[in-house]
């Protein structure tokens, strides 16, 4: 019989953690390093360079072999031959707005290619391991077929494939919902007021582009996907990627990083597109950041957005974990420290010298862009020249500002406004023979800029808001010999990494930046040397390669552990054959939760929909007829359990047991009682008062007084507010009212109950059950019995009352058993006063079925995904009784 139960294998052998899965994985990069140094540098005849410890340790795979060990590194084949794990290469496709190259169309069908550098191709082209692919907008409109098929073949000599968008798609994807939505909201940037009433109109038009886009990106995707590959979306243009891929092919390896700020959930929640956008990613397995913060802020956007659940290790919605994590990026520190030998850069290295002969040198290098800061550090470095006049002829400031976006007037009016700064201090400070401010509106070369990183004493760092900035990281690796100093804003992402040998300021106190200005070209060698001592040997060791790498491997492991999580989740519900069985049975027993199972859901943000008046769940209405109908047919008893307050049910022919089973009663008849006897409730009034404190400190929560337990709930709170409140609650209650109590704490995903020990819908099941024989007059056992609810975990004790292979739940005292195969004969030997002995099941096991609702870590044999699933359910049993 499928299910949870039957699903378990003991002989497996026992699994490595997270932990060892990377740091095997790690040391299996270094020795595919190390091998492929040794035969690039050694004869042929003495490349054999092995590691003892590695050669005969193992490793732990993702895919068909998810629980096989396999060699690490070279093992023999069936002839006895040596092989290399290297010789096959998984296949990595990177997704990005942008392929890694510039295209130029000459003629028809003639396309000049040229590869760019940026710090994402760097990465990647480092990594070994990977057969990487690029799939991404070549940067140019191709209407015709002839000019996509002439690029398409120049781009695969590259190994990229490209994605076409017509320039409509363009214009409204990535200028209009890319750049100026989300790129603004992400930098903590406000649209300009007179163009927030525009943007408001256009902006389901762009948001509808946006996911034309991004369906484009996906359909190339899944055009050239392999079983196997692992997909890596990049940035926020391909938000809605992940799910479109998902949606395709549920098994595909999706991992997304962004390489701007997350801002706070206040920020994110002003999007109209929130909800989307938030769920498209959570569609990745895995989801990368930057920094820590940027990981939290998208983490507390899911809760308090979405209502799901945050843990340590990322966002659990229904079972299903999406891993949040940080990887903060790096570059190829070796380039531009190999690049200081050249003679090109000695050149100009010594040029540079000569110019500033006598002068510190201080150097800014960034986009022209509002994110950046360029102003406040050029006002910074004037107050300081106003404050330490000795330094006006002996200090200059050289800032490259490279131009973006130049058609567009906000950044024109930056442009016009740096300049005009830098004019004024210059005719202020400067002389005939020299100024105090460099200012370059253009990019250097690769060669000059090594040179001048080099030459620099101090390089100031002021974004506002930036991903990371790599700046920082290029100028400390440039700086073996000078040991400059590194001034940092503490916006920047780089903080988080650099700030322990960086000056960290704030970019906004101008009085701050210059009082570190002044600090920085005044501190001693000792100093200098530890600070960059400390950041440099960050910067080669967490290089672009090793980002790339680190984050591949980390998907590959959140495969595994997925993998194995899926082991324990129950199978969807065979509906088919949970009808089928219903129809050859004579006697069924339906037993249906209440709450998210029959109800319609409700949304827990406080929106209009989920105000007081929709506190009180309602059956749906699409369950009405359904409901009704196998209600009246004679051969089936209909159970409704729920663990709230006593149901009116009264036009069904049906059984309603309240409050975790012990109330109990038929439609047409009265309640009566299922408790055991000398239940105590003396604890209630105790508990009650510190209910009644915490729902007066937290707004919009509630409790309920019941018979056997009480309920304090908060899904209508703050989430995070909520949390914290119930956690601080659990903590009066264990050292008071109820640290000497037989009582269960049971929390739920926004409630916390307390109830007796003895209070569970399977400790009640099997008192109901002989009411109901000795009540309908039952001759004929019971033959099929399907069990529907999203209980608490524990409640989960009924699916088990009725499983042959788990007696043991529930109370010997009460039940006698005898099994026959597959069948389990149960009678009922000890009921309290109003129950008769009689035979109540005659069950076999595939005429069982018991399953969870929109819950995939449960005791059920099965699941189902939400309350929609059990209406469709229900409507085919009715129609087959």
């Amino acid at each position: 019989m499928p299910g949870n139960l039957y699903n378990i294998c003991s002989n497996l052998p026992a699994t490595p953690t997270r932990l060892e899965r990377l740091l095997r994985d790690r040391e299996l990069r270094k020795y595919s390093k190390c091998l492929n140094d040794c035969e690039a540098e050694l004869p042929s005849s003495t490349q054999d360079c092995f590691s003892p410890d590695l050669e005969s340790s193992t490793c732990w795979f993702n895919d068909e072999e998810l629980l096989e060990p396999v060699s690490a590194s070279r093992s023999l084949n069936d002839d006895g031959e040596r092989l290399d794990f290297r010789a096959s290469k998984q296949r990595l496709l990177v997704v990005a707005n942008r392929l890694p190259v510039s295209a130029v169309r000459h003629g028809e069908d003639s396309w000049q290619l040229e590869m760019s550098v940026g710090g994402l191709v760097t990465a990647l082209l480092g990594v070994k391991e990977f057969d990487t692919r690029w799939i991404g907008w070549a940067g140019v409109n191709v209407p015709d077929e002839i000019g996509q098929k002439a690029l398409a073949k120049a781009l695969d000599e590259k190994r990229c494939i490209p994605v076409f968008l017509d320039e409509e798609v363009v214009h409204q994807y990535y200028n209009g919902y890319c750049n100026n939505i989300l790129w603004p909201l992400f930098h903590y940037i406000g649209l300009p007021q007179e163009d927030r009433l525009a943007t408001t109109r256009s902006f389901q038009s762009q948001f509808d582009a946006y996911k034309k886009a991004n369906q484009l990106f996906a359909d190339v995707v899944n055009e050239h996907y392999e079983e196997g590959d692992v997909v890596w979306c990049h940035d926020y243009h391909l938000m809605f990627l992940p799910k479109c891929l998902k949606e395709r092919n549920s098994k595909m390896k999706v991992g997304w990083f962004l390489h701007t700020p997350f801002p706070s959930s206040e920020i994110h929640r002003m999007l109209p597109s929130r909800l989307e956008l938030l769920r498209s990613v959570l569609a990745a397995d895995l989801v990368g950041f930057h920094t820590y913060d940027y990981a939290r802020h998208f983490v507390s956007a899911c809760t308090r957005i979405l209502g799901l659940e945050g843990t340590p290790e990322g966002v659990e919605d229904q079972g299903k974990l999406t891993r949040i994590a940080a990887f903060p990026v790096g570059i190829d520190s070796e380039r531009f420290i190999k690049a200081l030998e050249l003679p090109e850069v000695q050149d100009h290295m010594k040029v540079l010298k000569q110019r500033f002969a006598g002068r510190k040198v201080m150097l800014g290098v960034d986009r022209l862009d509002m994110i950046k800061g360029i102003p406040q550090k050029i006002l910074a470095f004037e107050k300081f020249l106003e404050e330490n006049p000795n330094w006006r002829n002996k200090v200059v400031l050289l800032q490259i500002a490279v131009p973006t976006r130049t058609d567009v007037p906000e950044y024109q009016k930056l442009t016009s406004q740096v300049h005009e700064i830098v004019g004024r201090i210059n005719g202020r400070f400067g002389s005939l023979t020299a100024v105090p401010i460099h200012h370059l509106d253009r990019s250097l070369d690769f060669h000059e800029l090594c040179a001048l990183y080099a030459v620099t004493d101090v390089a100031l760092v002021t974004s506002l808001r930036d991903g990371m900035n790599l700046v920082s990281y290029e100028y400390v690796a440039c700086q073996e010999s000078k040991k400059g100093v590194l001034i940092l804003s503490e916006f920047a992402g780089a903080a988080q990494s650099l700030g322990a040998g960086a000056i960290l300021v704030n970019p906004w106190n101008v009085t701050e930046v210059a009082s570190s200005i002044g600090y920085a070209l005044n501190m001693p060698a000792d100093e200098r040397e530890k600070r960059h001592h400390h950041n440099f040997k960050h910067v080669i060791s967490h290089t672009a390669q090793e980002w790339a790498a680190t984050f591949v491997s980390e998907l590959n492991v959140t495969i595994v552990e997925a993998q194995l999580r899926t082991r324990q989740i129950p199978p969807p519900l065979p509906i088919e054959v949970a009808v089928d069985r219903y129809s050859c049975s004579n006697n069924r027993l339906l037993i249906l939760g209440f709450n998210a199972t029959l109800t319609e859901p409700v949304d827990t943000l406080g929106r209009k929909d989920s105000q007081i008046n929709e506190w009180e769940p309602k059956l749906r209405p699409d369950l009405q007829e359904p409901l009704r109908k196998l209600c009246d047919d004679p051969k089936t008893t209909v159970l409704i359990l729920s663990g709230s307050a006593r149901n009116n049910f009264s036009d069904y022919n049906l059984w309603l047991a309240a409050e975790n089973g012990m109330f109990l009663r038929v439609t047409t008849g009265d309640w009566m009682t299922t408790m055991p006897e000398n239940l105590s409730m003396e604890w209630v009034d105790s508990v009650k008062n510190v209910f009644e404190y915490f729902t007066d400190r937290t707004p919009r929560s509630q409790f309920e007084v019941r018979e056997t337990s009480l309920i304090w709930n908060y899904k209508y709170s703050d989430v995070e507010f909520g949390r914290l409140q119930a956690r601080d609650l659990l903590q009066h209650l264990w050292t008071g009212p109820i640290s000497n109590a037989s009582l269960d704490v049971v929390q739920g995903r926004r409630s916390v109950e307390v109830r007796s020990v003895a209070v569970t819908k399977g400790a009640a099941i099997d008192r109901i059950l002989g009411e109901i024989v000795h009540n309908k007059g039952m001759k004929e056992p019971i033959d099929y019995v399907l069990c529907i609810g999203h209980f608490l975990t524990k409640d989960e004790d009924i699916y088990t009352f009725f499983e042959p292979e788990l007696p043991s739940e529930v109370p010997a005292s009460n039940k006698s058993y005898s099994i026959d195969g597959d069948t389990l004969h149960l009678m009922v030997t000890d009921r309290i006063s109003f129950q008769e002995g009689s035979s109540v099941l005659d069950l076999q096991a595939n005429d069982y079925f018991s399953c969870s609702v929109a819950r995939k870590r449960s005791n059920s044999r099965y699941r189902l995904q939400s309350s929609d699933e059990v209406v469709t359910l229900l409507r085919e049993l009715a129609d087959h009784r």
